[in-house]
């Protein structure tokens, strides 16, 4: 388990198992974006109090979508803190069934012809990929509406991965968090640099090669990912390599 503080301006990457998760600070509180895997709830509570926090400092926690590596401490941080969690609608029934989703290719038929997947995906299972609590009563987050949540975050729709992916980008940061609709190491391969995600976890592969122009058109310097380092030497460079690299 890890932390990296400050991985772009006031946002602390919490990371295990190739899942990172951020929270964002600002003057009076934090934003959550993603809650990782059940595991890393220690690694929560360790990060708010490093940081001179306290749990209930946390306002809301953004969801970038409703897969079950995201979502993995999301219900524990809700019933324990009523903290609100914010998803596009699109994704609510996701996040309330967290293993409904269909992916476009069977993910374990998928890891047999790709074996760099098979240790990153061991090693989410054992962080409690595999016993993730769905949350029902989630809010509403919309594209292009600025929330009014600790970093102001703005969700940037990225539809394809699953059908309400969002990203988000906080103002005078120059950074966005893109969630899964770009990463930089893909577990279900094994393979690093910027890329979308196998469709061996992903719904609509030519839909999420398409929301890219999203993420290029945000101009940041800095992505911040669902899974691998950040990328730090722009949107625009990472979508193009991403475009190269291609479906898998």
């Amino acid at each position: 388990m890890q932390i990296d503080f400050d991985v772009a301006h006031g946002v602390h990457c919490l990371s295990h198992a190739h899942v990172n998760c951020y929270l964002v600070e600002d003057d009076d509180a934090l934003t959550l974006i993603d809650a990782g895997l059940p595991s890393m709830w220690p690694l929560l509570l360790d990060a708010v109090g490093r940081l001179g926090r306290q749990i209930s400092d946390v306002r809301a926690l953004l969801l970038t979508h409703g897969h079950f590596d995201h979502l993995g401490f999301a219900n524990r941080l809700r019933q324990s803190s009523g903290v609100p969690v914010l998803v596009h609608p699109g994704d609510a029934a996701l996040v309330a069934s967290p293993y409904s989703y269909r992916p476009q290719r069977n993910r374990f038929l998928y890891l047999l012809s790709h074996p760099g997947g098979w240790a990153p995906i061991a090693a989410m299972a054992a962080a409690g990929a595999l016993n993730v609590q769905g949350v029902e009563d989630t809010g509403p987050l919309q594209p292009d509406i600025q929330l009014d949540v600790p970093g102001s975050p703005v969700p940037v729709a990225t539809p394809g991965h699953t059908a309400g992916h969002c990203g988000f980008i906080l103002p005078g940061r120059d950074v966005a968090l893109c969630g899964d609709a770009l990463v930089t190491f893909d577990p279900y391969t094994g393979r690093s640099g910027p890329q979308i995600v196998a469709t061996a976890a992903t719904g609509d592969a030519e839909q999420a090669m398409a929301s890219l122009d999203a993420l290029a058109d945000t101009g940041v310097r800095t992505l911040l990912t669902g899974h691998g380092d950040p990328w730090r030497t722009g949107a625009a460079t990472a979508v193009d390599i991403a475009r190269h690299t291609g479906i898998h």
